[in-house]
């Protein structure tokens, strides 16, 4: 067995390597051509930030079994195309989150002291002290985005600092924040309220440039803001503005949407503005964890098909995983695209298996389903570890229940979700021993392989819908790869599902939605 560590590793995550017998090279900072040459050779990719793992790369990747990150963003690998190849991807979500919530809180205390701009100016020649004067954190009000295992610990030290701490969660539940002594808020009220506020939220669909002008315009007047979390949350033009205006009075950031950020890049131009190079999760204490943690990892999966802190498939031992990796593939997907189907809190969640699954224990497969529906609410936060105790803070109700009986199916995975804005079923099966299939979406029946881009489409069950909705594409360039029709048990309404080769913009669904026998359309990615 091999693997490959491509960007700088701990010392002591080689040694575990090499104790276990596994073959380790080191070969950091190669270009992608350089690094699709050789990744054939080798069982285990070990990475941080710098190596992107592509599509590409998967596809050239023969022998590749697990990529593990060393840290906690996978913002560089491409998830679904390593879920698809069957590729295992693994992250350390542990090892640096007091490393990186310490480096906001010092960011935070840097910014309102003035401290690098005293230091470069003393060591100019100046005494700008009565230029400097700062502002003091006790009693102010710090918002915190986020409240996941980073923001928890950065709220915990802003409450040592006498501050009084508001929270915006999009995944936790008030009560949570609440029971753990903090004042949940919404997104606006945190905005106006806040004299600092800082990120801790993933860059996702729902997360990227939503720190933008209009944000901007809701918070206090000369409010400070700090950012360790990810680059691209905060729309650095508007960022940009809201500095030389003095809506915002400073800014400290150790993230940037492209890193490294150029010499010239307007924000750096900012005397207001205090930045470091991606430092949040550089501590020795810190890499020495995430090493030993990925290197333990990775060698447990090689050796023994044991699964820890994995992304895209839940945390089990391999004989279980053989045995119902099929069924985890098609209840995350179902999670998936429930989520995107969605409006209001999630209050419960039920989970239905119809058929013979030879008295396995199925927790796996509904972690796969929690999984996946909370994914998407908080991508790259959830994890098939941390699924579980997500929901449980966010205060929904699990349950599940078996039957020998199964109506249609020789196995079925039924999943019901109960909001504050209603209830959605979704319902699943394998075709042959390993193709996923979504088969059923509350009244309808349809068949959906469950990946790419996707629209269902309602309709009245009249002649001419089909052939409207597919001159209405074809006019807008995108094309059909693959059409499906299903009907509403008793009722008088179709489900149209559509694959197509290119995404369906919000324009283009707004279109389809106003042709005469269309009720609704979503469109969603699987």
């Amino acid at each position: 067995m091999k693997v490959l560590v491509s960007d700088n590793l701990g010392e002591m995550g080689l040694k575990i390597f090499q104790a276990e017998g596994i073959d380790v090279d080191v070969k950091t900072g190669l270009a992608p051509e350089a690094l699709k040459e050789i990744i054939r050779d080798y069982d285990g990719l070990v990475i941080r930030s710098a190596t992107k793992v592509t599509a590409d790369l998967l596809e050239a990747a023969e022998n590749l079994k697990v990529v593990g990150r060393a840290g906690i963003g996978l913002d560089n690998v491409d998830i679904p195309a390593a879920t698809k190849k069957g590729v295992v991807v693994m992250n350390t979500p542990g090892g640096n989150v007091v490393t990186t919530a310490e480096h906001a809180i010092a960011l935070m205390m840097a910014m309102s002291r003035n401290i690098p701009q005293g230091t470069s100016s003393l060591k100019a020649g100046r005494w700008d002290k009565k230029y400097l004067q700062g502002r003091e954190l006790t009693g102010k009000t710090l918002g915190l985005i986020g409240f996941g295992k980073i923001g928890s610990v950065v709220a915990d030290r802003a409450r040592g600092l006498k501050m009084r701490v508001v929270i915006h969660d999009p995944v936790i539940s008030p009560e949570t924040v609440v029971k753990q002594g903090f004042e949940p808020v919404t997104l606006e009220e945190l905005y106006n309220q806040s004299d600092f506020i800082t990120i801790h939220v993933p860059k996702g669909p729902n997360t990227t440039n939503m720190i933008n002008q209009k944000a901007f315009e809701q918070m206090k007047d000369g409010v400070m803001l700090i950012n360790c979390a990810r680059g691209g949350i905060v729309d650095e033009n508007a960022l940009y503005d809201a500095l030389k205006a003095g809506k915002v009075a400073k800014a400290a950031l150790d993230v940037f949407e492209v890193e490294p950020p150029s010499a010239d890049h307007p924000l750096l131009t900012l005397d207001n503005v205090i930045a470091t190079p991606h430092l949040g999760a550089s501590t020795l204490e810190a890499q020495t964890n995430v090493a030993v943690a990925v290197a333990n990892q990775i060698s447990a999966f090689l050796k023994h098909n044991n699964i820890v802190n994995a992304v895209n498939v839940p945390s089990v031992s391999g004989k279980i995983l053989e045995k119902l990796s099929p069924f985890i593939r098609v209840a995350d997907r179902m999670g998936c695209m429930q989520a995107q189907f969605l409006s209001g809190q999630i209050k419960e969640i039920h989970i239905d298996y119809r058929g013979d699954f030879q008295d396995m224990d199925l927790t796996p497969v509904s972690t796969a389903f929690v999984k996946g529906l909370l994914d998407y609410l908080a991508p790259g936060d959830v994890n098939s570890v941390n699924a579980m105790a997500i929901a449980k803070e966010m205060g929904i109700k699990l349950t599940d229940s078996a039957s020998l009986e199964s109506d249609e199916f020789v196995n079925l995975v039924r999943a019901k979700v109960v909001t504050t804005g209603g209830e959605s079923t979704v319902a699943g099966t394998i075709f042959g021993k390993t193709d996923a299939r979504i088969v059923r979406i509350d009244d309808f029946r349809i068949e959906i392989i469950p990946e790419g881009h996707l629209a269902l489409i309602y309709n009245v069950d009249k002649p001419g819908a089909i052939g409207a909705i597919g001159s209405k594409l074809g006019q807008k360039k995108i094309n059909i790869s693959r059409m499906q029709v299903g009907r509403e048990v008793g009722g008088d309404n179709n489900i149209i599902l559509i694959r197509t080769d290119s995404p369906i913009t919000p324009d283009v669904a707004d279109e389809i939605l106003g042709l005469e026998q269309v009720k609704s359309i979503k469109v969603f990615e699987l």
